[in-house]
């Protein structure tokens, strides 16, 4: 018995036709159908859990396509990895999973959809399996072919799909009878609406995204999982940013684009807080927050007290080092998908997210020169005749652990971030642990934060560690005004270097001011810049289109 048979019957000559009431939702329109078949046009579809519930999202039009293509080709599917949305995902064909490249995000299952039915609390219509889509088909086929219609087919969830003719087709579901050893389904309840074929439902479908990209461009939240009012998620957000990145280049620079003369801008995400609250520390927290006003507390740990991890040691460090080597990650990473990308990158921070950004580029060493010619460069070490690791065991008469640093590919700067518990896994013995530990928070406090040169007003070069004249301004009461190192007032941390020279700096909300001020600084030298950054716009207005507008110009004036 073949699969159509299994799942259809036809309806008895004497089977009424749906009252009035059940089709009242439904048009009825000529019912003089061709009796030519033509195939159903399949679309794409993935599935997004959004507030605990499904919603079926179509692909737009140009991934849909590359997916049939790829699909179409006659190869194994299984293995076959497809590109979509501009780059950010990629849907493994034989799994039917789409995947998050540049981020940690749970799968969503895939679908390639040709029959719907509506939804049962909104008006969104829901795709059937690719495996009972095909068995409507087939069916459907077969009813036009033959012009037999009132087909009864039942789903493997023992829901009813009766084909009344190609324009009125409806699903109901499975109402048990008031036998308790095991009725059949019938059709009773309110009828859904069946549709073949994307072109039938209500739903948006893009074009797709231009593929040259010209700018890219990080964006760091602030305190807290949730970056909005409305508690999305970082991702949310700058996929919301993106999406009107697209529509202004509709709006103000179609002409361009269709000429090629420009491409798009690329908002990718940076996410610390999930790897801060990784640690442990929220169990910490837990131990020690009183059960009192429970919801206000939890809030309070999870959000408000990221500033307070800011200005710890510790967890200062976690978070620099986060942003930083995810930045790196992701850069290259895009390096590695788009390795045509000519354009220039740009970072921009939301509210602690813009501190974090300012001290690291703050931080930054322009000694090497072009960083860009140093792209696959994971780590950038200092030049000048700073000792080596051997050297620093030698002088510390500890050269017969050179081996195992060696061996495990810790370098100096991977071993001044290294705890006690880090250097007993490695199998150091307790005295050398507490000497070697000694010596690099020894060494760090005697160097202080390593600073980027300077020049003064007569083009000479400043030292490297600037002494209280180089940066900002402090009233020392005597009605001289002396400028200070931007740094002061900082937790003592090990700045990561970028791999590469951002262009711009976009701080949104940003509290760089109140907290050099809390640090004990009055004002920057309006001379001062970054050293690795050439451009930072403070905005602090909401975003609307006329700033995105703004923001979207001077990406492309730089």
């Amino acid at each position: 018995m073949s699969s159509v048979e299994s799942h259809q019957e036809q309806l008895p000559h004497s089977d009424p036709t749906p009252s009035p009431n059940s089709c009242s939702s439904f048009e009825l329109i000529d019912m003089d159908a061709s009796s030519l078949y033509e195939p159903v046009s399949p679309h794409w579809f993935y599935c997004k859990i959004v507030d605990s519930k499904e919603t079926w999202i179509p692909f737009n039009s140009e991934d849909s396509q590359l997916l049939e293509e790829a699909y179409g080709s006659g190869k194994d599917c299984n293995g076959r990895v497809v590109p979509t949305d501009g780059g950010r995902y990629d849907v493994h064909l034989g799994e039917r999973m789409r995947y998050a490249v540049y981020w940690d995000e749970l799968a969503s299952e895939v679908r390639r959809c040709t029959w719907f039915y509506k939804g049962d609390k909104d008006n969104k219509y829901v795709p059937y399996p690719e495996s009972f889509s095909q068995v409507l088909e087939e069916t459907y086929m077969l009813a036009v072919t033959l012009d037999e219609w009132k087909k009864k087919l039942e789903s493997p969830n023992r829901e009813i799909i009766i084909l009344h003719n190609p324009k009125l087709m409806v699903h109901y579901q499975p109402v048990a009878g008031s036998d308790e050893w095991g009725s059949t389904p019938t059709e009773q309840g309110r009828p859904r609406t069946v549709k073949r074929g994307v072109e039938n439902i209500s739903v948006d479908i893009h074009c797709g995204e231009p593929l040259q990209i010209d700018h890219l461009v990080f964006v760091v939240h602030g305190i807290g999982p949730a970056c909005d009012l409305r508690f999305r998620s970082i991702v949310q957000c700058v996929n919301d940013f993106r999406s009107v990145s697209l529509n202004l280049l509709q709006t103000h620079f179609k002409k361009a684009q269709e000429n090629q003369q420009i491409g798009r801008v690329e908002f990718l995400p940076v996410n610390w807080h999930s790897p801060l609250h990784s640690t442990g520390v929220d169990v910490d927290l837990q131990r020690i927050t009183l059960p009192s006003i429970n919801r206000l507390r939890h809030f309070t740990n999870d959000t408000i007290l990221d500033v307070f991890f800011y200005n710890s040691p510790t967890y200062c460090q976690t978070i620099v080092d986060t942003v930083a080597s995810e930045m790196n990650r992701i850069y290259t990473l895009f390096l590695q998908r788009n390795p045509d990308f000519k354009g220039g990158v740009s970072i921009a921070g939301h509210s602690l997210g813009s501190l974090i950004l300012f001290d690291i580029l703050t931080n930054q060493k322009d000694s090497l020169g072009d960083v860009d010619s140093e792209k696959d460069l994971p780590n950038i070490k200092d030049q000048g005749d700073t000792p080596t690791l051997e050297e620093d065991l030698k002088k510390l008469q500890l050269s017969e652990f050179f081996s195992i640093f060696e061996k495990e590919k810790v370098d100096k700067e991977a071993l001044a971030l290294c705890t006690d518990k880090d250097l007993q896994e490695m199998g150091i013995p307790l005295g050398p642990r507490k000497k070697i530990l000694n010596y690099f928070r020894t060494r760090k406090n005697s160097m202080g934060i390593n600073r980027p040169t300077l020049q003064s007003d007569s083009g000479a070069n400043v030292s490297n560690i600037p002494k209280e004249s180089d940066f900002c301004s402090r009233c020392d009461g005597t009605g001289n005004d002396d400028y200070l190192d931007v740094g002061i007032g900082q937790v003592s941390v090990k700045y990561p270097r970028l791999i590469y020279k951002p262009e711009i700096f976009f701080a949104f909300g940003s509290p760089i001011g109140m907290f050099l001020t809390v640090r004990g600084l009055k004002r920057i030298d309006p001379n001062y810049k970054f050293p690795t950054c050439k451009g930072f716009f403070n905005i602090y207005h909401p975003v609307s289109n006329g700033q995105l507008l703004w923001f979207y110009l001077n990406i492309r004036v730089y």
